[in-house]
């Protein structure tokens, strides 16, 4: 959200223009698969033998019938878990609809669960993501969107940077007039570990074109997902 940063305590006024915007992210980093095909990576069974050093390391007997194929069930487990890095964004929205009769409104689609990883702590936070566009002749496919969530879901993360990622190919392949995203989570790097604060949530939005430009509606947008 767009936002003036000012000092806590006294100090120069700061620098920063009043109509500060975030900085466009490189398409190469949201609308691309993540892991090229010739990329050369670890084997799978090199990959078991680093599950089972994790496991020897926090004192475990790895030869124990509980966790002889804990290795492998793992790294099948991170196959599933991270699909999101094989997965084109951009093929995933390429296919748009031109019957709308002129609809000249936004489309939200909101409440779409998904579960992600952080990558500070490879831990799951999980909620909920909502995503509006105002469309310019042509719409996508409702369930696009909500792939578009998991594909990004699905890839070690910041909440941070998951939001502005959906927003800006949202953005970037259907050119619509604007995006609205607010993503909703819950980080269990922060509620079973560390602080261990239990149900906290963490809200992130983003917002482009005319919902950037327009308080009235960003408010409509937020006003819709909270009702």
């Amino acid at each position: 959200m767009d936002a003036v940063i000012k000092p806590l305590r006294g100090g120069k006024p700061s620098d920063e223009p009043t109509d500060f915007r975030a900085p466009e992210l490189d398409p190469s980093d949201f609308l691309d698969a993540a892991v090229l095909p010739d990329q050369p990576r670890p084997t799978r069974e090199e990959a078991e033998a680093a599950v089972k050093t994790l496991l020897a390391y926090i004192g475990e007997n790895t030869g124990r019938e509980g966790l002889i194929d804990t290795p492998r069930r793992v790294v099948e487990a991170y196959d599933e878990l991270f699909q999101g890095y094989h997965q084109c964004p951009a093929e995933v929205l390429n296919r748009t609809f031109g019957e709308t009769a002129g609809y000249d409104d936004f489309v939200l689609i909101r409440d779409m669960y998904f579960t992600s990883h952080c990558e500070h702590h490879v831990m799951p936070f999980y909620g909920k993501a909502h995503i509006a566009y105002t469309p310019v002749e042509r719409v996508v496919g409702l369930s696009k969107l909500a792939r578009l969530v998991d594909v990004f879901a699905r890839r070690l993360q910041t909440q941070e940077h998951l939001t502005a990622q959906i927003a800006a190919a949202v953005d970037e392949v259907l050119k619509p007039r604007g995006v609205a995203v607010m993503v909703e989570a819950e980080h269990t790097c922060m509620s079973v570990r560390g602080i261990a604060k239990r149900g906290a949530m963490t809200f992130t939005t983003r917002f482009t074109g005319v919902f950037r430009d327009n308080p009235a509606e960003q408010a409509r947008f937020l006003s819709m997902v909270r009702s």
